[in-house]
């Protein structure tokens, strides 16, 4: 090698460091570049928006995953127990269903549970009972890959009395939810757990980081329901996007789905947003893809 090559050789490495340099701290300098490429928020679709089809068997809850995947191109899903009430501790019928959902690249999100009793019974003894019913489908979540259990708030008394009953019954749950690591999330579904600023104290209550909200754009009667969902979307850990009627130009009609993103998006939620339909003028299959292209609507929108 001769002089004047090794100077040159030298320089070309020189800048060659510069440029790998350069480069590296371009990549730490652009991290929101990198991010953009996740979706602003995910979508799932919950299984009650085909309560009909499931009802009437011509759906069995061991083909959801398929048929979400390959019917409506959702690749997340939402479980509700009444569709398999009696195999939380079917461990032959849980592998399969997971394996199901595995084969087909779906995501298990959640399980919706109903007709376990009221977390918020006013009698001790009902309320353990019921506290204690939850227990299996914990588990069951745990082993499905879902990282929630939805449960409900219902009690009877005073605002102050069922606040206190509907606290306890979701702490021991919760604690319970703790080992597995499965959250315990109450949706805003009938009673008091429709008042946004009451479910939000009695999560404030039980003060457990795996006791949180699963606001639903739908289920607040003679409360504004955009209030409602700010109040419960800091403790969300999962929305549902209830529909039921569009108009001519695919909006939904009873709510405004950029003003309620734009909500739930404004809290740093980012997660799943679960398609469920209980509308009449469509069809299941054309309310689900319709809620679904809303969705992707404004997902484009606001990003």
């Amino acid at each position: 090698m001769t002089p004047a090559n090794a100077v040159g050789r030298r320089s070309f490495l020189k800048h060659s460091a510069v440029a790998a340099a350069g480069a590296s701290l371009a990549t730490l300098a652009t991290p929101a570049r990198a991010e953009a490429k996740d979706p602003l928020f995910k979508i799932s679709l919950a299984e009650w928006s085909l309560h009909k089809t499931l009802f009437s068997g011509k759906l069995a809850n061991i083909d959801f995953p398929k048929v979400s995947k390959e019917e409506y191109g959702i690749d997340a899903v939402e479980y509700v127990n009444q569709f398999f009430a009696t195999k939380a501790q079917d461990q032959k019928y849980l592998a399969d269903l997971k394996q199901r959902a595995a084969d087909f690249g779906v995501t298990n999100v959640l399980i919706m549970i109903d007709g376990e009793g009221n977390l918020g019974d006013p009698d001790n003894a009902r309320r353990t009972k019921a506290v204690e019913n939850h227990y299996k489908w914990v588990d069951a979540a745990k082993f499905l890959g879902c990282h929630s259990i939805r449960v409900n708030a219902h009690s009877k008394g005073s605002d102050e009395e069922q606040a206190k009953l509907v606290t306890d019954g979701l702490r021991r749950v919760s604690e319970f939810a703790t080992g597995p690591g499965i959250n315990v999330i109450v949706e805003n579904h009938g009673g008091l757990s429709s008042n946004g600023e009451w479910l939000a104290n009695v999560i404030k209550a039980v003060n457990l980081p795996n006791c949180g909200t699963l606001p639903d754009f739908g289920n607040f009667r003679g409360y504004d329901p955009y209030k409602g969902v700010a109040e419960l979307m800091p403790f969300a850990k999962g929305v549902s996007a209830k529909s039921h009627n569009f108009s001519e130009d695919g909006n939904h009609v009873e709510t405004d789905y950029v003003k309620m993103m734009r909500i739930v998006l404004d809290a740093g939620y980012h997660g799943y947003v679960g398609i469920e339909y209980e509308g009449t003028k469509l069809s299941e299959p054309l309310g689900i893809l319709a809620t679904k292209k809303l969705l992707e609507k404004v997902r484009e929108q606001l990003s």
